[in-house]
């Protein structure tokens, strides 16, 4: 007879390689945001960055090839894997999966909108809960077609990259003159309200950032929902839970895929190292093009060699399980550190110090991460997430028999 209340799984039913994986992804991604808590958003994607000499170069050429468009690629289709999961989970307890996954992407909803306003507005969680409610549409489609899908909804906006640098080649110069002005005066608003406003002005600067990021998601949302797809793949598939009945597969992304998108992304880098700010033509249409091409094929030869090292990378577990709440946690201290109404560092941190920033604050994550888990079930946002989602509140301290 089938339960159809829904509960936290036990620790025998978590996939421990998506707690790797998860911890994994969210490196990367403290890797490539830390630019943007240092800096202005939007010199914080134009490539190369010219300013930069010596050791800040090579860590912002390191961040560019390696880093930027691949790991959040990657949490993308880690996000569309956890939904596939609970998905199965569901139809194999008989349960109500439409209620309970309404529930928790309005819960995301909620908290990815605080964390935008209140905290950081390159918050990824609000486009993700948005971008959630089209996975149902799909929760039914054949196995098959979700890679197929996934892939080509990922390349729509490649093709609207080239096409969009096409027809600038015929706007007039005046224009391009004033896109690079907008962009400009965009990056003095960011700089006086995060570097030297207050929490007030960086309040309203956030709001009128958000705004922005949520008008991206017409090019953005297909990159992301095509993402969320091939992780459903993953798990409908079983690569992800028995990788050992998939050998052949995690071979060719290991060894064929990642390759191939590091050769684009050099070619990328080739084609056009930095973009300044309010540029856009055909150049940059091809770069950006091929840069987005890199990040696919770069995130899934990831994705292969993370599940194949994820036994000796078992440290990155807790992490991955309250990935959640450290996410948010780097937005606090870094918001803190760096912004006007904290310490005050805006602008202030050379580039190579940012990675090094970057790997004590992660290390000091996975300490923490170990010792809260080895007293309570879940992270602090994940319980709330979780009290939200099943319409209960979840024992906050360990219990046995029940996993986060």
């Amino acid at each position: 007879m089938s339960d159809p209340t829904y509960r936290p799984v036990a620790p025998n039913e978590r996939i421990a390689t998506l707690d790797v994986l998860r911890g994994f992804a969210l490196f990367g991604i403290l890797l490539m945001n830390l630019e943007t808590f240092n800096g202005p958003l939007e010199l914080s994607f134009t490539g190369i960055d010219q300013h930069w000499q010596g050791i800040d170069r090579w860590a912002d050429a390191f961040v560019y090839i390696f880093v930027q468009g691949k790991f959040f690629t990657l949490f993308s289709l880690l996000f569309g894997v956890g939904f596939a999961v609970m998905a199965q989970r569901a139809e194999a307890a008989g349960r109500d999966f439409t209620r309970f996954y309404l529930r928790r992407s309005c819960g995301l909803l909620v908290i990815g909108l605080l964390h935008a306003l209140l905290l950081w507005s390159g918050d990824v969680l609000l486009s993700y809960a948005l971008l959630s409610f089209v996975l149902l549409a799909f929760r039914e489609a054949p196995r098959s077609w979700l890679p197929v899908l996934g892939v080509a909804s990922y390349l729509v906006p490649v093709g609207l990259m080239l096409l969009l640098g096409l027809l600038m080649q015929f706007v007039a110069a005046d224009a391009a003159a004033g896109m690079a002005a907008d962009a400009a005066a965009s990056i003095e608003r960011q700089r006086q309200a995060y570097g030297h406003g207050g929490y007030g002005q960086a309040l309203v600067q956030r709001l009128r950032d958000t705004g922005v990021a949520l008008s991206a998601l017409l090019l953005v949302g297909p990159q992301v929902g095509g993402m969320f797809l091939i992780g459903s793949w993953f798990a409908r598939s079983g690569a992800i839970a028995r990788p050992g009945e998939h050998v052949r597969l995690w071979a060719v992304l290991r060894w064929l895929a990642l390759p191939a998108g590091l050769a684009v992304m050099l070619l990328s880098v080739y084609t056009l190292p930095y973009i300044a700010p309010g540029r856009y033509d055909l150049p940059v249409g091809i770069a950006s093009a091929l840069t987005s091409v890199a990040g696919l094929l770069m995130c899934l030869g990831y994705l292969g060699w993370g599940v194949r090292l994820a036994d000796g990378l078992r440290w990155l577990a807790p992490v991955g399980r309250m990935a959640l709440s450290n996410y948010l946690l780097q937005s606090l201290v870094c918001t803190l550190v760096f912004y006007g109404y904290g310490l005050g560092w805006y602008e202030q941190m050379a580039r190579a110090w940012q990675l090094v920033f970057a790997v004590v604050l992660f290390a000091l994550q996975v300490l923490l991460s170990r010792l809260w888990l080895q007293h309570f079930s879940f992270g602090p946002v994940e319980w709330l997430w979780r009290a939200v989602t099943y319409l209960q509140m979840p024992p906050m301290r360990r219990q046995r028999g029940h996993g986060a």
